[in-house]
């Protein structure tokens, strides 16, 4: 129902555990596999330049009307050490970036790396963000 493509190859059975929570999620307006879809995000390795495809991204109503956040998500059973690189990335550099932009949307990033926690870690996340959103306009109207 959230998503705009009926089947997906998915990478691990953790994978399919995430869909079948986003598709349960209230929040959850779209979501969608990125692969193929050429969204990637250069990192580094070392010396070297890599380029890191997400594993879905989800569109969340966290209270901002018709501006949904883009919650990039990444699913981990295994976690190599690249993977704290593409996560470190992400979290320094390409989502404040992004953000700091304000010209393509609202935008977070997820990594889950408990498939039986997935669904709690989602809505922590979810909650999360929309408790920043709420704190940040309580402080701009000077907390009324």
């Amino acid at each position: 129902r959230r998503c705009h493509i009926n089947w997906v190859v998915l990478d691990s059975d953790w994978e399919g555990e995430f869909c079948r929570v986003a598709e349960s999620h209230p929040r959850v307006r779209a979501y969608t596999k990125t692969q193929n879809l050429g969204f990637e995000v250069p990192y580094r390795y070392g010396s070297e330049a890599r380029k890191y495809l997400p594993d879905f991204i989800v569109l969340v109503d966290d209270g901002h009307g018709d501006d949904l956040l883009h919650l990039i998500v990444e699913i981990k059973g295994y976690r190599r050490e690249d993977a704290k690189e593409k996560k470190s990335t992400m979290e320094i550099y390409w989502v404040p970036g992004v953000n700091h932009l304000k010209e393509h949307g609202r935008w977070a990033f997820a990594e889950f790396k408990e498939i039986y926690q997935i669904e709690s870690d989602f809505k922590a996340k979810v909650e999360g963000e929309f408790n920043r959103m709420i704190d940040s306009v309580l402080s701009a109207s000077g907390g009324k």
